[in-house]
């Protein structure tokens, strides 16, 4: 963004034309109550209600929204004007009740909206300071309780961010993982859905509709020319979430199914809990990958697999 942007406003009837030269160092954007009047399509003695209502609630404050000029008027007499800050006219043009006041605050909202995208780039390195930011304060005296729990909180977050933003810009990374799986068998995957069935299942529940689930078991392990498609554990588990999902192999259950297997491949694999006993991953996560996986584009694919594998290598 550069140092001074002009943003036009035009409305709809074409009889208001502003351009607004903006000085985004110093907000320098003025206009008087005769020109607010203009521009809202409205009198005056509105405008002047209406900043008298932001002052009177504290909206704004008066000093530094407010500045007098002199100025020399048709009659050569010097007149002493005031003029409003950018703040204060778009205060007044969240108030004001005019169709012209409607099309300012789309206008307003728009370029909010515009700059807000626009600026997401410079944010996105913002984002990744994080991490420096913490390990500048991981070196702090460990008695300084209240940056430690500002670490934390970054710390817990950072990743998060990070991760968010790979996936945005589908650039999520694929973590190296564990080697060595436990080969899961289609005669094994479908002990595990038998002993889904609790009496109240559909009766349509794990009925296979083709033979796409026996293909989905054996895609895990898939090679050439002895190399593994998918050579980590995480990798396997991730794509086996994902084609037991996608494949909607099953008439009823298919993401029941697809976490239950995942769950039991984990856990033939000794990853279902983490090093503290905790699970790997939380009730609430599972059932998000899943869904996320369900609703996915067959060209996310990729981003998908690396997004679980993410979430189990973290």
């Amino acid at each position: 963004m550069s140092a001074t942007e002009i943003i036009l406003f035009e409305s709809s009837d074409g009889v208001v034309t502003l351009p607004v030269e903006v000085d985004v160092s110093h907000n320098e954007v003025w206009l008087t109550q005769a020109q607010m009047g203009i521009l809202f399509d409205t009198t005056k003695q509105n405008i002047s209600l209406h900043l008298n209502n932001c002052f009177r609630d504290g909206e704004l404050e008066r000093t530094s929204v407010v500045k007098e000029s002199l100025t020399t008027a048709g009659d050569g007499k010097g007149y002493r004007t005031a003029s409003y800050s950018l703040d204060a006219i778009i205060s007044v043009g969240y108030r004001v009740k005019s169709q012209r006041g409607v099309e300012f605050r789309r206008w307003a909202t728009d370029v909010l909206r515009r700059y807000l995208i626009d600026g997401y780039a410079e944010n996105r390195h913002r984002l990744r300071e994080l991490g420096k930011v913490a390990n500048i304060i991981s070196r702090l005296p460990e008695g300084d309780v209240s940056m430690r729990q500002v670490l934390d909180i970054m710390q817990s977050y950072a990743r998060a961010l990070d991760l968010l933003d790979d996936y945005d810009h589908q650039s999520i990374s694929k973590p190296e993982g564990k080697h060595e799986a436990y080969v899961l068998s289609y005669e094994e995957c479908c002990d595990v859905i038998a002993g889904m069935r609790f009496g109240n299942e559909s009766s349509l529940f794990g009925v296979e509709k083709d033979d796409s689930f026996h293909a989905s078991i054996g895609d895990i392990y898939a090679g050439f020319a002895g190399q593994e498609a998918y050579p980590s554990v995480e990798e396997k588990a991730a794509n086996l979430l994902y084609f037991v999902v996608k494949n909607h192999s099953f008439l009823d259950g298919n993401k029941r199914i697809a976490a239950a297997l995942f769950l039991y491949f984990l856990d033939r694999n000794g990853m279902l809990f983490n090093a503290a006993g905790e699970k790997l991953l939380a009730d609430e996560v599972l059932v998000a990958l899943t869904i996320m996986l369900a609703e996915s584009r067959p060209d996310e694919k990729e981003a998908m697999v690396r997004l679980v594998m993410n979430f189990l290598c973290g």
